[in-house]
């Protein structure tokens, strides 16, 4: 190996540990706010994103904010959801995305999904929703764990299957459900008897 491949070798090695370790550090902090749908991994998130505020603005339930200053000036001012005190409502035409022109936010490019894409677009189907977030249920806050019957949530999930019941108690299928938050939303105890939390936890 000559001298120029011998430093050329060094010099990747090092590039490659230094996007390891931005990786690593982008994810621990990205734990602490949820990203909306379809976006990328959390470094190329930031490394995409222009910051315009159109997925905020294209948002019509006003879930989506901009992270402030205060969270640290790498990721000041790209969105994130406010899924703690609103629920992302799985929109059908996904305009959050559709807005985004950098490719922040962007629907899988694999076949298999982009196939699924078309034929439910034809045959008028709602797009799968991606996984944004995992909920919790807190059987020591939920009231019908606690004795009185309560069902605020019963009608707030859009998925299918996603929050089912046993008895008059609600219980959260990980295998379907999303962590859209329309449940904690609704959720009449206090504290909230659903957790939210991101997936990078």
């Amino acid at each position: 190996m000559d001298r120029r491949q011998f430093f050329k070798n060094g010099l990747d090695k090092v590039k490659k540990a230094a996007m390891n370790a931005a990786d690593v550090r982008a994810k621990s902090k990205a734990a602490h706010w949820i990203r909306p749908p379809f976006a990328l991994d959390e470094l190329d998130f930031l490394l995409t994103c222009a910051r315009c505020d159109e997925c905020i603005d294209a948002c019509p339930h006003d879930v989506i904010f901009r992270l402030p200053i205060s969270r640290g000036a790498e990721v000041a001012g790209t969105p994130a959801l406010n899924l703690l005190n609103q629920g992302c409502h799985l929109c059908e035409d996904w305009p959050c995305v559709n807005v985004c022109e950098t490719g922040a936010l962007i629907f899988p490019v694999q076949p298999e999904f982009q196939e699924q894409k078309e034929q439910q677009e034809q045959q008028g189907q709602a797009l799968v929703a991606p996984r944004i977030s995992v909920a919790v249920i807190a059987t020591d806050q939920c009231l019908p764990y606690l004795g009185p019957e309560c069902g605020a949530c019963k009608d707030s999930c859009p998925l299918d299957g996603a929050l089912i019941f046993e008895g008059v108690r609600p219980a959260i299928n990980s295998e379907v459900c999303v962590g859209c938050g329309l449940c904690r939303e609704v959720c009449i105890a206090n504290p909230k008897a659903i957790g939210i939390s991101s997936l990078q936890k």
